[in-house]
């Protein structure tokens, strides 16, 4: 830390020097962030496993009442669900409509994702994690190989996806006369009520997926329908904390059911309907 305020000191053009000092404050700040977030965790583990305020004070070398401040301050641990720095959201994208590859088509992405990303984003922002967005591009190439990463793609728009959802051994799309769900340790299918009496509802999977070199994660949220994805960042909106206490940042997969309002979209209740399925030991 020292050497790099030390360059930045050096820099003698006044303006890239202001610049990186920036840069640099914006860094460590991540950094004091995510401090902040597993202190205010490491103090609610003490007390829920029996300490008193008083005890961890002593242990702390502080006062009861900075316990106690300590214990509210900085961002919730269930922020670590998403990442410790800046989060990119990758959207599936598809061609606009009408046209074919040869037109030089935009690639766009549907209402649903829009409204996805901005819930996460609203979502992250409290938890003091920034978010960008980017589309994924209708050959649905994807580099999955980075950190603090969500994806919301159907694995029928990315090949790649679809390869990583086969080592799912729990929770799998299928297609027969539609797309549906499948949990196959309970031997049941889920699928989306808008193919089956066409009311507004759909069935969403959320997982926490290997990355394909094998040195991290991701967080993979899609629907058998765009509107399930929606369904389920509302339940991350409604349960985050209470998601993230049952697996962390392990690995897990599990199918949120979702009821919308057909003319808006908004989704109205969402709901977890199969177990969290944990892919480690």
């Amino acid at each position: 830390m020292q050497n790099e305020m030390e360059k930045v000191a050096g820099i003698t053009d006044p303006v890239d020097r202001a610049k990186s000092a920036i840069d640099l404050m914006a860094r460590y700040q991540s950094h004091v962030n995510e401090l902040s977030r597993i202190r205010r965790e490491a103090i609610e583990e003490a007390q829920a496993s029996g300490m008193t305020q008083a005890e961890i004070a002593k242990r702390l070398g502080v006062s009861r009442g900075r316990v106690g401040q300590l214990a509210s301050a900085g961002p919730p641990p269930e922020r670590a669900f998403f990442g410790t720095d800046l989060v990119t959201v990758s959207l599936g994208g598809k061609y606009e409509a009408g046209k074919g590859p040869d037109q030089h088509p935009s690639e766009v992405v549907t209402r649903e994702d829009l409204s996805n990303f901005e819930h996460l984003r609203k979502l992250l922002g409290g938890m003091k994690l920034d978010t960008q967005y980017e589309v994924i591009p209708p050959t649905g190439i994807v580099n999955l190989n980075r950190d603090n990463h969500v994806v919301i793609c159907g694995p029928r728009l990315s090949p790649i996806l679809a390869q990583v959802l086969e080592g799912d051994d729990n929770l799998r799309f299928a297609k027969d006369r539609a797309w549906h769900l499948v949990d196959q340790v309970a031997g049941k299918e889920y699928r989306s009520p808008e193919d089956e009496d066409g009311s507004a509802g759909d069935i969403g999977y959320l997982g926490r997926l290997p990355r394909l070199d094998g040195k991290g994660t991701f967080l993979y949220i899609a629907g058998i329908h765009a509107i399930g994805a929606n369904g389920v960042v509302h339940f991350l909106e409604n349960n985050l904390a209470e998601i993230y206490r049952e697996v962390r940042t392990r690995r897990f997969s599990t199918l949120i059911s979702c009821r919308y309002d057909p003319k808006t979209l908004e989704v109205l209740e969402s709901r977890r309907v199969t177990p969290l399925y944990r892919h480690e030991s």
